[in-house]
């Protein structure tokens, strides 16, 4: 129980306050005492007729003007309403203290960490906050305001440093703490001079969960770091651009120049003048400078390498061989120290076999490989993915977060994306420009029937038999149902009973609202 006990400024009273609250083997909490004569006293609660004896007993003191019970404490209620405050901020929000420690984080902060706040409370800032030295911060003299650009949970985010300064006794300010605001960083709305480009974009920005998307990041880590030529393969939509940019970021490379060479886009000439430079056009005119010479010191990405002319392939292989070229029309050899990155969703070795592409040059390029899985063989990285472009997309529309329920989830996941990570970003924006609810449901997108969207991959098998074939026929129906919208029309479909198709929509909780 609380009290308010209001009374006159005299020595003593305090005292005699305690002295009943001895006398009654009443434990005191905690107490408060304001400057305009109002003591707070928190203490358990305690029978009735024991509280009306303390409550008739305390009015009896000489000064006591009114005594009632209150809900809570000024200190009390101001914690509570600055913690529903902050609650409140769409934005995380983290309070850390002197010695680095996390004392609060609301659940904002929760959901982008994906931890408890009692998970949270006790942990050290750095383990959270990795690209920030707060030891270092908070053992400066006068720890000041400080912004940085930060990535978590595959966004970018402006994180904002605040010291929490009080009064001592002196009037002088101390630091008793500091807070942390996440603001996530929107291209629409956020100037070039903060918002990280798309070459700025590491590995901390992808984003997955499953085992192969693991492996693919620790290979990918380790050939970031080697100078030798990387083939990056995999289907389209896959993010193979992403992780050329990745590998590029995490290289001794970082610094230089990362350009990019489209070897779809343009034709013969313009290609090779694009990616060689061409000598002056008439005696004291200036040479313009091909991409190769412009990432000197960095690296180029051959984007779609296979769809590369014969005529250009000769080219690059004299390149490849020992880093030499001449810029058209110009006789001068020169030489460059560029790392060449390239990219395919063909089937090079099948191309090399139909005499479309040289072989020499493939082995040239093919030095070190990463092969990029499809979206479909690690289905366990569809909702993280998920969860990252609906939240890039709230923060560029301006819109608040809808959460996605679970069957649209299990039907993401179910689906074969042939489009892969490009396919579900696409989706999910259309999705997110038409929905006007918190919450998106398998009615908010729309994707192509694909039947056999259930391939067998290493996730999808895992467990008994059982276990498997129920995947597999969740996904068949889940994807059917959307065309087939009623038991009776499903079940024309698949040449099965209307009670049979009925039990299973039932069981896998298809089409329930």
């Amino acid at each position: 129980m609380r009290l308010k006990v209001c009374c006159e400024d005299r020595i003593g009273l305090t005292r005699e306050l305690l002295d009943i609250l001895v006398r009654r083997d009443i434990d005191l909490r905690g107490i408060e005492i304001d400057q305009v004569g109002i003591i707070y006293l928190n203490c358990p609660e305690i029978e009735f007729e024991a509280f009306s004896q303390l409550m008739s007993e305390i009015r009896l003191i000489s000064g006591v003007t009114d005594v009632r019970k209150v809900q809570f404490l000024p200190a009390e209620r101001e914690h509570k309403e600055l913690r529903a405050l902050v609650e409140s901020l769409t934005d995380p929000v983290v309070s850390i203290n002197l010695d680095g420690y996390i004392d609060m984080a609301n659940k904002a902060a929760q959901d982008l960490i994906g931890s408890s706040e009692h998970q949270l409370i006790d942990e050290h800032a750095n383990t959270v906050f990795p690209d920030f030295q707060f030891a270092h911060w908070l053992e400066k003299e006068e720890a000041s305001q400080s912004c940085r650009m930060v990535v978590m949970a595959g966004l970018d985010f402006l994180m904002e440093v605040m010291p929490v300064h009080i009064n001592d006794e002196s009037e002088q300010p101390v630091l008793v703490s500091a807070v942390v605001q996440l603001k996530q960083v929107a291209l629409n709305n956020t100037p070039q001079t903060v918002f990280r480009t798309p070459s700025d974009h590491g590995f901390e920005h992808l984003v997955g969960q499953s085992n192969k998307f693991k492996q693919l990041m620790s290979q990918a880590k380790k050939l970031a770091m080697l100078d030798a030529p990387l083939l990056v393969q995999g289907e389209t939509g896959t993010g193979k651009e992403m992780i050329a940019r990745a590998c590029h970021r995490h290289s001794l490379r970082a610094d230089k120049p990362f350009l990019l060479v489209n070897c779809v886009s343009m034709p013969d000439n313009a290609a090779e003048t694009e990616l060689f430079g061409m000598a002056a056009a008439e005696e004291g005119g200036s040479a313009k400078k091909g991409i190769l010479e412009q990432a000197d010191g960095g690296t180029v990405f051959l984007y779609e390498v296979g769809e590369m002319s014969r005529h250009l392939q000769v080219k690059l292989l004299r390149f490849m061989q020992d880093g030499t070229f001449r810029r058209v029309g110009e006789e001068r050899e020169m030489q460059v120290d560029v790392r060449v990155i390239c990219s395919t969703q063909k089937n090079l070795p099948e191309l090399v076999a139909a005499h479309q592409f040289r072989e020499d040059l493939f082995y040239r390029l093919n030095v070190l490989s990463l092969t990029v899985p499809p979206l479909r063989e690690r289905s366990a990285d569809v909702m993280p993915l998920a969860q990252l472009f609906i939240k890039q997309f709230a923060a560029d529309l301006g819109q608040s977060k809808p959460s996605i329920d679970d069957a649209l989830a299990d039907y993401l996941t179910h689906y074969a994306w042939p489009g892969n990570i490009r396919q579900l970003r696409n989706v999910l924006l259309h999705a997110m420009t038409q929905i006007d609810a918190d919450v998106m449901t398998i009615d908010d997108v729309q994707l192509p029937e694909i039947e056999n969207t259930q391939f067998l991959s290493e996730e999808s098998i895992d467990g008994s038999l059982d276990e498997i074939m129920k995947r597999y026929e969740s996904g068949i129906l889940h994807n059917l149902y959307r065309s087939y919208p009623s038991t009776r029309k499903l079940a024309k479909r698949l040449d099965v009973s209307h009670t049979a198709i009925a039990n299973k929509l039932r069981d896998y909780g298809i089409g329930k609202k």
